[in-house]
């Protein structure tokens, strides 16, 4: 008769050190490969040509994006809700009331009815807002 000595198995052990080091590297991953950066607008505009025109970097403070689309509708901020002219100017003199160095953006389609760019810009100015700009694309780029 042959008789096996059974050795005393050990039970699995886990190796936490590996997948916290497995874990981070995923984590890494995933912060690299994503995208920060807010899209501008949805909107699709055809902008005017400049050949001043200037590319946007990083400010401060952001400006306020008012956007006329082609059709002459107002969009507001930067989740472009739509307004109305006189929701618009409470709007603007809101953000003036919070921050006295307030800048608005203007951003118009070229097509966009040239009565509501001067209505806009006229509430810009009765709002007391520090300084209004417009964008505008490079001259020869699409």
């Amino acid at each position: 008769m042959r008789f096996f000595i059974r050795k005393k198995r050990q039970p699995p052990a886990i190796i936490i050190v590996a997948l916290i080091d497995v874990l981070i590297v995923v984590l890494i991953f995933l912060m690299v490969t994503t995208t920060f950066k807010k899209p501008q607008n949805a909107l699709k505009l055809a902008l005017p040509e400049s050949s001043q025109a200037l590319k946007s970097g990083a400010s401060e403070n952001p400006p306020l994006v008012i956007i006329i689309e082609p059709t002459g509708n107002l969009r507001f901020g930067p989740d472009a809700t739509p307004m109305t002219l006189d929701r618009l100017k409470s709007e603007l003199q809101a953000a003036v009331s919070r921050n006295s160095q307030t800048k608005v953006a203007l951003n118009a389609d070229k097509g966009a009815p040239w009565g509501q760019v001067v209505k806009v810009m006229d509430a810009v100015k009765e709002s007391k807002v520090q300084s209004l700009s417009a964008f505008t694309r490079q001259s020869g780029k699409p």
